[in-house]
């Protein structure tokens, strides 16, 4: 057995991935990283072993379980763009449900039985009632969320046949950066609003504004948004819940707190002393007017509140991110 316990990060030169490694790293866990770096950053495996390879590949995770011998997994590993989804279903069932299976049965069978699932808030699709608890009716309306609902479906199969003990955790819009610079987001193409709006005041293309007739306070969008870094520590308290004998769980990751889209360009401008050029456009098909999370099931199941998730503390990591650190960390 390792000295520290080892943690199986599956996506983990990924943006929220490599902020959960440094986060496991630093709370005395070694993280090995799995990842086909498709669209991972070589520059952050940084914390820990790294694999390339797929999570598909059971002889390949086979042989991670024997050397390292991990108390649980954490199943970042997925597509994200969501407009991408609807163009090319094929190419997400089959990597977030096929690939993803596959990995679960090739835990099961190395005798690993708690898997953190990186899942989403998009499983509820558009809802009236606010903030969104998790009761609520999972309606998507992309394929990305039909893949990540699909997955919490086999989740809850595998723990009632096999013991598969999880926590499918329900992210709210992940940002910010790590606060030392050394990891951020770096996403190729970028669809995230506060990095397109930094972007944007540092002279790249005008930031476009999908409506602005929405029934929110100033007709822009509003969303909930969690700094990464308390997004790694969701990750870590929801493996701890498994490894303490504590039962599957399902939980949003937010902070309870709204912010529209005009209020984020403020900031970004507020916090870098640059202008925000952009345009308005129409409401992307799909969007909801607001989607805010009812955080008080998961401050109760894993005492998890969020430390850095201030408007201004994510805008001011993010800016330095893009502005001071991510091409150095890039090698460019």
């Amino acid at each position: 057995m390792p000295t520290t316990p080892s943690v199986l990060v599956a996506g983990g030169a990924g943006y929220i991935g490599s902020h959960t490694a440094k986060f496991l790293r630093n709370a005395g866990y070694t993280p090995v990283v799995l990842d086909n770096l498709c669209t991972g950053n070589r520059f952050a495996l940084r914390y820990g072993p790294f694999h390339e390879g797929n999570i598909s590949d059971a002889a390949l995770v086979r042989r991670i379980v024997d050397q390292h011998q991990p108390v649980g997994a954490i199943l970042f590993a997925g597509h994200i763009d969501v407009g991408e989804s609807a163009r090319a279903p094929r190419k997400y069932f089959h990597n977030n449900v096929g690939e993803a299976v596959a990995f679960l049965d090739a835990l099961l069978d190395s005798g690993v039985n708690r898997v953190v699932f990186s899942s989403s808030c998009a499983v509820y699709g558009i809802q009236t009632v606010m903030p969104l608890n998790e009761d609520a009716s999972k309606d998507p309306v992309s394929t990305y969320a039909e893949t990540k609902l699909f997955l919490e479906k086999v989740l809850r199969a595998y723990d009632s046949a096999y013991g598969l003990k999880y926590a499918a955790l329900r992210y709210f819009n992940a940002s910010g950066a790590d606060h030392d610079g050394e990891v951020g987001e770096n996403h190729t193409p970028e669809s995230h609003l506060i990095p397109l709006a930094i972007y944007a005041a540092m002279g790249g293309s005008p930031l476009k504004i999908f409506g602005d007739d929405y029934p929110t306070p100033d007709g822009t969008a509003v969303r909930d948004y969690i700094h990464v870094n308390d997004l790694a520590d969701g990750h870590l308290r929801a493996l701890r819940h498994l490894i303490d004998g504590g039962p599957s769980v399902a939980l949003n990751l937010g902070t309870g707190s709204g912010y529209s889209v005009h209020q984020v360009i403020e900031a970004v401008e507020r916090i870098s002393g640059k202008k925000v050029p952009g345009h308005m456009g129409p409401r992307r098909e799909g969007d909801a007017p607001e989607l805010v999370c009812d955080p008080r099931r998961v401050r109760e199941t894993l005492g998890w509140v969020p430390q850095h998730s201030s408007l201004e503390e994510i805008v001011t990591t993010a800016w330095r991110w893009h502005s001071e650190f991510q091409k150095v960390a890039a090698g460019k």
